[in-house]
């Protein structure tokens, strides 16, 4: 279901054309507003009005509807009246890939015409190409790099939990991935059911729903989450002598779960440790966040890393 129209207001700019270009991106969600800008060393003031729109859709969830103004012919109108693609083919699949499944409506709006949002992605477009905003970008990139991955530091250093309050509640899903390497022999325990203490796959899946429920317990500063389903998951891999385990957990809510579902995996794949311990006290395990979707990000995947 396609929710909360939002605007996007996008510019390019170039020096030379070919030359030093940039672009800019202005996204207004109800009273909300953000900017996106960058800067090319070497392009063309077509390619930076199409990278501006491209940037400023990938900013935007997939189920939000978008209104989207540029004072760009060439974009509007290829996009609306099918103009041929003569060149940029790479950003126009690009953009293509954005737009498939969006609610877009596109809309031209006259430059230089007075328009205060319009007015503010031209300045950052034209500050990126002309190296006027380097500076303000510096200091800007180090902000959002805290922003990013440090929302739980305050301003003086000191942990906190992130404020959610005003976020919109959407539907999220977080899926972790866990291997457990265990001896054969051990392995076959396993699958046989041989252990003393039980089944030991059902005891983890067991350990690890409930250990996601209980996730805000053991992790300080995640939210108490109600839950709308965890699952935990095992495959078996003889040939490679190890348990795969999947985790997933979902919600309609105002944050992620990405932590509950870790958490599941976790714990399920540490119960297989205290289940075959006796026998193997040389087992290992990794996990590992394997994709995410629905918030202010969107869909996200992730590669494991050896």
């Amino acid at each position: 279901m396609v929710v909360n129209n939002l605007a996007i207001y996008t510019d390019g700019a170039c020096l030379g054309n070919p030359g030093p270009g940039g672009w800019g991106a202005v996204i207004l969600d109800g009273q909300e507003k953000r900017v996106l800008h960058g800067h090319e060393a070497d392009t063309t003031n077509n390619r930076m009005e199409i990278y501006a729109v491209i940037r400023g859709l990938q900013d935007v969830p997939k189920d939000v509807g978008v209104t989207l103004y540029s004072d760009s012919t060439y974009v509007i109108n290829t996009m609306t009246k099918g103009w041929k693609r003569n060149k940029n083919q790479d950003l126009w699949d690009l953009l293509d890939e954005e737009v498939r499944g969006r609610r877009i409506v596109w809309k031209w709006v006259k430059g230089h015409s007075g328009d205060p949002l319009n007015e503010e992605a031209d300045k950052l477009a034209h500050g990126e190409a002309t190296g006027i905003l380097k500076k303000d970008k510096l200091m800007e990139s180090k902000a959002k790099k805290k922003d990013k991955f440090l929302t739980h530091i305050d301003d003086t250093g000191a942990a906190q939990m992130v404020d959610v309050g005003n976020k919109r509640e959407t539907s999220r899903v977080a899926i972790a991935k866990g291997s457990v390497q265990v001896h054969p022999q051990t392995l076959e325990l396993i699958i046989k059911n041989e252990f003393e203490k039980g089944d030991v796959l059902a005891v983890a899946r067991v350990a690890g729903i409930m250990a996601a429920k209980e996730t805000s317990r053991l992790i300080p500063l995640c939210h108490p989450l109600p839950l709308t389903k965890v699952s935990v998951d095992f495959e078996v891999d003889r040939k490679s002598s190890e348990i795969l385990i999947t985790g997933t957990a979902n919600i309609t809510g105002k944050t992620g779960v990405e932590m509950e579902a870790l958490t599941a995996v976790s714990v399920s794949a540490l119960t297989i440790y205290d289940m075959c311990k006796a026998v193997d006290r040389g087992m290992t395990f990794s996990v590992w966040l394997e994709k995410k979707s629905g918030g202010r990000s969107g869909d996200i995947s992730f590669q494991r890393r050896n």
